[in-house]
């Protein structure tokens, strides 16, 4: 079977790492909301690592943790780091829908540091994609609705640094395995909460740990998906279904939480699928 000669299976991996995904983020929200964030964060990235051991350690031995890029790969921990923490603790302000749909701003951010970081060259239709998600996020947080708090500043700090992150992911690509990289993305995760932990450590129930342990595994297995989905269908065929994570976002949001978006909101999360999706579309023609 040649690569990318099943897009339907393709498409269905990337809709199952959002259900993971959005599920993982629903989780996170209900125990932050009764445990410190750097425990919760602390055990998802200590859970991540235990698992890749488990799952890769045995295959690659110290390759897992060779790198030719140590700074960077420094770097691209503390991006992810600085997106966990900011989007979690956003989700204690902010409904799971509209969070998710302000995050996905990172595709249009990476544009803007390709541009000032590599200097790199864009057309008028990526800026004008970049403008609708900006105008996307406005309708969310709208001046005098609810969310119009300087909590809202908090997922859309965490798209940056996730924009960073991707940025960074790219770079790597060339040098490291991907495992290797998600591997010491965790480690860094791990290390650096952990460092921190004593000061607002709180003694969990051991059913909580075992939630805090599923953030782990949900966020492995799911970008685990993403991964091999683009091994069935070309990135350029999967990109509108990666903002099925909004809608499913939503819907847990709902289902979990009890709240639906209002009309402004599901306009401004329609703009940013647009927008990600004019993105996807106008670098295919490129």
């Amino acid at each position: 079977m040649h690569e990318h000669s099943r897009p339907g299976l393709g498409i269905a991996l990337i809709l199952a790492a959002g259900l993971l995904l959005s599920s993982q983020d629903a989780l996170a929200k209900t125990l932050t909301a009764s445990y410190p964030l750097l425990l919760v964060v602390c055990l998802r990235y200590l859970a991540q690592n235990l698992l890749m051991l488990v799952v890769f350690a045995p295959r690659m031995g110290l390759d897992l943790v060779r790198t030719r890029r140590p700074l960077l790969q420094l770097a691209r921990g503390l991006s992810l780091v600085g997106v966990t923490l900011l989007f979690y603790c956003g989700l204690r302000y902010i409904p799971l829908g509209e969070a998710t749909a302000v995050i996905f701003l990172a595709p249009l951010v990476v544009v803007v540091l390709s541009v000032l970081w590599l200097k790199e060259a864009v057309s008028r239709g990526v800026w004008l994609a970049v403008g609708g998600g900006l105008l996307g996020v406005l309708l969310i947080v709208r001046p005098g609705g609810e969310l119009f708090t300087p909590a809202s500043l908090l997922p859309l700090a965490a798209a940056f640094c996730f924009g960073l992150y991707q940025l960074l992911t790219r770079r790597l690509s060339a040098t490291d395995a991907p495992a290797t990289s998600n591997f010491l993305t965790a480690l860094v995760g791990t290390l650096g909460t952990g460092l921190l932990l004593p000061w607002t450590w709180q003694t969990p129930a051991p059913m909580d740990v075992l939630l805090m342990a599923a953030l782990g595994g949900l966020a492995m297995t799911g970008h685990m998906l993403l991964t091999h989905a683009y091994r069935f269908a070309s990135a350029a065929s999967l990109a509108p279904f990666t903002y099925g994570q909004i809608l499913i976002a939503a819907l847990i949001g709902a289902l979990v939480f009890d709240h639906l978006p209002d009309a402004w909101a599901v306009l401004g999360m329609a703009v940013i699928i647009l927008s990600g999706a004019a993105l996807a579309w106008s670098q295919r023609r490129s």
